[in-house]
């Protein structure tokens, strides 16, 4: 099993998202963040005669786990779906997961995940 962190840009998520449900990954953890990319520098910028920082980015945060054969369909789709080509598209992060249980039901290994296929 495998998890897969990726931090896109927030206005592609709901692209993402019907994507991953597309291709039958259907179980993952979203959470809003904000983050300092190599392109932010300390900005100022005056909207409205308010001054805002526009040095963070508002990004949106997915935890997918999903089986080992899983991994690079959907890995594959996030690099197309959330891909601007511009910079600040994000990044995707994979590591290993050594076990998961289903509280539900006791099944543990891939038998616990959603994307049984």
């Amino acid at each position: 099993m495998k998890k897969i962190e990726a931090i896109i840009r927030a206005t592609k998520y709901e692209e993402v998202k019907k994507a991953l449900h597309e291709i039958d990954i259907d179980f993952f953890t979203w959470w809003d963040v904000t983050g300092q990319g190599n392109d932010t520098k300390h900005k100022t910028e005056i909207y409205r005669g308010t001054a805002r920082d526009t040095s963070y980015i508002s990004r949106r945060y997915l935890s997918i786990v999903v089986r080992d054969l899983n991994l690079q369909k959907t890995v594959d789709c996030l690099l197309k779906v959330a891909c601007t080509g511009e910079v600040g598209d994000g990044k995707i992060f994979v590591s290993d997961i050594e076990q998961s249980y289903r509280i539900r039901t006791g099944e543990s290994g891939d038998e616990s995940l959603y994307n049984k296929d």
